[in-house]
């Protein structure tokens, strides 16, 4: 069975899978739908072991719309005003690749904060993605390196994408 998050909902079980994440997102954002998942998969343990969805904060400052959808989906965070894009929570310390990559998720008190490990996202994604005015070709370039990081990041374990920072 493919894997899913598992949340509460009314203290029922909730279970969202990366597809039905994606499904809600649609086909423009996967790499952000990926790396979302794996913060959820990675984090969500850390604070405990059966989390009411919409007691769950997310904070980033990746701004992507991936990620944005997928946390309403599991958490109704956005909703309800418990999603946060925040651009102090970058590292400019790590890269242009790797700067917005963090998330701190919070529970009942609770937090942890989670980075992108190196080689999860490419510099050459992060220059195509911020093109203005891009051509066909850096479209259709682009399109290619969303599904890559997307197969990357949904093809490794969630610690080896997303580490405690």
């Amino acid at each position: 069975m493919p894997p899913a998050i598992v949340v509460l909902d009314g203290g029922r079980p909730a279970s969202f899978s990366f597809d039905e994440m994606l499904r809600y997102s649609g086909p423009r954002s996967p790499g952000g739908v990926a790396h979302a998942f794996k913060v959820m998969e990675r984090g969500f343990p850390l604070l405990g072991a059966e989390l009411e969805r919409r007691e769950i904060v997310a904070e980033t400052a990746f701004g992507g719309p991936g990620a944005r959808d997928a946390f309403e989906l599991v958490t109704r965070g956005v909703t309800d005003g418990r999603y946060v894009v925040d651009p102090a929570l970058a590292r400019p310390g790590r890269g242009v690749a790797l700067e917005r990559f963090v998330f701190r998720l919070g529970y009942r008190g609770e937090t942890v904060t989670l980075q992108a490990r190196e080689g999860t996202v490419t510099d050459e994604f992060i220059a195509l993605a911020g093109l203005e005015r891009p051509s066909a070709a850096d479209t259709a370039r682009l399109e290619r390196l969303k599904a890559e990081m997307a197969e990357r990041v949904m093809s490794a374990p969630a610690a080896d994408v997303y580490e405690v920072a």
